[in-house]
Formats: C-alpha cells, sequence, structure tokens
C-alpha cells in the first residue's frame, strides 16, 4: 500500500503561482510513477502531469504545458507541482496519483491521494 497526501493548495489571483507537493508514503519506492490529475466542477477528471520513477520520463497535459512544472525528490518520498501563470479554469481539486507503471499513470493509477483544493480568483 502508498499513501499519499497532497498540500499546498489555497486561493491564487489569476497570474499568480501556486506549488503543490505530495508527500507518499507506506510501500513506497522511488521507481514509482507520480503523477497529478484534477477535478472542476461540473467536469471529468483531467490528467495534469507525470513523472517517472527516476525524473527521466515526464508528460504534460495540453492545457498546462508551459505553465506547470512536474518534479521530484526521490530522498524525501515527494513529488511537486509548480504552478504558474494560474487561470481561473485551473481551479480545482487537484490529486496526486502513484503506479508502478508509468504506462498506466496517464490513465488509470492504482494510489489516489485526497486532493487538495486550488482556487484561482479572475
Amino acid at each position: 500500500q502508498v499513501q499519499l497526501v497532497e498540500s499546498g493548495g489555497g486561493l491564487v489571483q489569476a497570474g499568480g503561482s501556486l506549488r503543490l507537493s505530495c508527500a507518499a508514503s507506506g510501500r513506497t519506492s522511488s521507481g514509482y510513477a507520480m503523477g497529478w490529475f484534477r477535478t472542476a466542477p461540473g467536469k471529468e477528471r483531467e490528467f495534469v502531469a507525470c513523472i517517472g520513477g527516476s525524473g527521466g520520463f515526464i508528460i504534460y497535459g495540453d492545457s498546462v504545458k508551459g505553465r506547470f512544472t512536474i518534479s521530484r525528490d526521490n530522498a524525501k518520498n515527494t513529488v511537486y507541482l509548480q504552478m504558474n501563470s494560474l487561470k481561473p479554469e485551473d481551479t480545482a481539486v487537484y490529486y496526486c496519483a502513484a503506479d508502478r507503471s508509468f504506462a498506466s499513470i496517464t490513465r488509470t493509477p492504482q494510489y489516489w491521494g485526497q486532493g487538495t483544493q486550488v482556487t484561482v480568483s479572475s
């Protein structure tokens, strides 16, 4: 089992920045792929970004490319999502996810956090 706890959400004005963190515990492994998803009110879950176990493979969703950066610190079992140039449409609950397989992390990750709210005001 892997437990994931997100932090860093909050309220920010459009154009501002936030950094989300996701701390992993339990049966952790630096080999796990990690990712971020978000769910906005009335919308389906959206893939945001993912990173491979060693940090060498990274994928971003089209809507966040060039604005968000995913990274990880395996020594701390933590993955980060730096969000810059935030827009009101980025408002959502952001979820951290983990999976042994990089192929699965963008679609059906095995482990999920509880989510953290990000609200961007116009």
